[in-house]
């Protein structure tokens, strides 16, 4: 196995942790995140909370094993930004200053997998390789 095989694996798996840990503390503990949502005045905080987890557990467990990875690190991307922005804005709180250039970041680790794809080591890579190999035998 390559070294450069290996690199995009263990970068999905790190950018995964964070939303699959991310989304199964929401389900442990969901009315800390319902009171986060309300304490920001956000409608709708049951439906934020599980649009929240569907993304996170979703979105992180596609990342992770490398399926449909271009549309889930976007989406990922995407919930980040505004993640960043709604609940991070605060940027006179040193603190919450981190959280958004923390969330701001694992969005440009996101848009970097979007753009350039799950890797080899990844079921995208597989399928692809499936569709190719048919596609030569049928020929």
């Amino acid at each position: 196995m390559k070294f450069q095989n290996t690199i995009p694996l263990v970068g999905r798996v790190l950018l995964a942790a964070v939303f699959v840990l991310s989304g199964v503390g929401k389900i442990a503990a969901p009315e800390a995140t319902l009171g986060y949502i309300n304490a920001v005045g956000l409608p709708l905080p049951q439906l934020a909370f599980l649009g929240a987890v569907a993304v996170e557990l979703g979105g992180g467990l596609l990342l992770l094993v490398g399926y449909q990875t271009r549309i889930a690190a976007i989406a990922l991307a995407v919930f980040s930004i505004v993640t960043a922005v709604v609940f991070h804005s605060a940027i006179g709180d040193q603190n919450q200053f981190a959280h958004l250039l923390k969330n701001l970041a694992i969005a440009g680790g996101l848009l970097q997998v979007a753009a350039f794809g799950a890797g080899s080591l990844s079921l995208d890579a597989r399928a692809l390789s499936t569709k190719r190999s048919t596609h030569v035998t049928q020929r």
